[in-house]
């Protein structure tokens, strides 16, 4: 779902948690001092969205921080999941962004920080435990320039988010080893009970474009993890890599094999929420951090975990990121309020809070500290299948919308995968 939108369904969902990890405030460089001590405004506004109605980790991050910073408030703005990236990317290049607000790393996306901070539009962030914080997960798509200009909400793998019991309960087993046949069958079991095997928010191009990278993520950078860097170079094409011509026919099968609710193209994302609140379908396509998210929210009822999207052909590699951040409006009247805000979300005690939307706090290596939704992928995230989310290094935000709707086109029957490829790499230029 999800996942964003922020455009990859915002990703689509968004959420898990790491309970360890209760690093004290006090610890952390200016994530834990006193409010800012100058006469810039003790009110900032910080806006984002939720996919996924139960997560809170946003809100419960700003309160925490509200509490250690006393005189300081931070007014929430919930913006609608569907068309939160361009509405945001609206407001940041109308000069009208929001002191804070949800983005997403590197280039490849429509509210992607780095064409912004190209343009000055961000605030730049000069806290050294900013930079310590984000090394694990790459620092180079937070920075434009070597400077940074976000910081992370939190590592997550891309996948499946799975009901185990309710799925065994019909006779159907996935795990983190299991082919794709293996779902293709399983997708005839989930039908023959009345049921669907995953759920697909196919109106919404952020959701079917989050499946499409989750697959391709096997198909293409799991064979060759320097692909973005080859297309950028003009020595490989969309259109030309067989690895994305499987992925994008991955999914026409499990469209016509009934893998997906009924109506899945014309569906948003309360069709994944409803769907898997009624039992409805077993899964859906989001950030792990979905999982933690509806089992908190289910009082102990549902216990969902995180799987990998097993692959069309050959091995399954797993899609990490941390690629879903907080930025800054460099138009902000309370630079230094906002810079301690954002130390604090990067800080272990922030990551601890803000992560359940994610995954896990960036830079968790250990698999016991692992959420428990993350244990049955604990092995493959601690392998050598692993890999980034594809359009995080891609040239603009277009080909992640067009690849979104250019997967829909394909299962209403109005575009082939053979165009939809084509007008990927027209996008990149």
């Amino acid at each position: 779902m999800s996942q964003s939108t922020t455009t990859r369904i915002r990703r689509a969902a968004a959420i898990a948690a790491v309970a360890a990890l209760g690093v004290s405030l006090a610890a952390c460089s200016s994530g834990g001092g006193a409010g800012s001590s100058g006469k810039e405004p003790q009110t900032i506004t910080f806006a984002f969205s939720e996919s996924n109605a139960k997560d809170t980790s946003n809100e419960e991050v700003a309160t925490a921080f509200e509490k250690l910073h006393k005189g300081v408030k931070i007014t929430i703005q919930k913006l609608p999941a569907e068309s939160v990236a361009q509405a945001v990317a609206t407001r940041v290049q109308g000069g009208n962004a929001p002191d804070v607000f949800a983005a997403e790393s590197g280039i490849g996306q429509v509210n992607a920080i780095q064409p912004w901070a190209k343009a000055g539009l961000l605030l730049p962030l000069t806290d050294p435990s900013i930079k310590t914080a984000l090394e694990p997960a790459g620092l180079s798509q937070f920075e434009y320039n070597g400077k940074i200009y976000a910081v992370s909400r939190g590592s997550g793998l891309n996948g499946i988010i799975w009901n185990a019991d309710a799925a065994k309960a019909i006779g159907i087993t996935l795990t983190d080893s299991s082919s794709f046949q293996d779902v293709l069958s399983a997708c005839a079991t989930a039908k023959s009970k009345g049921k669907s095997l995953f759920g697909l928010a196919g109106a919404v191009p952020p959701n079917p474009g989050i499946l499409a990278q989750i697959l391709a993520t096997s198909t293409v950078y799991g064979p060759d993890r320097n692909w973005n860097t080859e297309r950028a170079q003009g020595k490989v094409k969309f259109a030309t890599t067989a690895g994305w011509t499987q992925a994008l026919q991955g999914i026409e099968t499990m469209y016509k094999s009934g893998c997906f609710q009924p109506g899945a193209t014309g569906a948003g994302f309360d069709a994944l929420t409803n769907g898997s609140s009624s039992g409805k379908f077993f899964g859906f396509f989001a950030p792990g951090g979905a999982a933690a998210s509806v089992n908190a929210a289910s009082g102990g009822h549902v216990h969902l975990t995180v799987l990998p999207m097993p692959s069309p052909s050959g091995t399954t590699y797993a899609s990490v990121s941390s690629d879903q951040v907080i930025a800054a409006s460099a138009k902000t009247k309370s630079p230094k309020l906002v810079q301690q805000f954002l130390a604090y979300i990067a800080s272990p005690a922030g990551q601890k809070i803000v992560s359940t939307g994610v995954g896990y706090p960036v830079g968790t290596k250990d698999p016991s500290a692992l959420p428990d939704t993350y244990k049955p992928v604990a092995s493959i995230l601690t392998s050598a299948n692993v890999r980034s989310f594809p359009s995080i290094e891609w040239a603009n935000g277009k080909i992640s919308n067009d690849l979104g709707a250019g997967v829909q086109g394909i299962l209403t029957g109005q575009k082939t995968v053979a165009q939809v490829l084509q007008q990927l790499d027209t996008d990149w230029g």
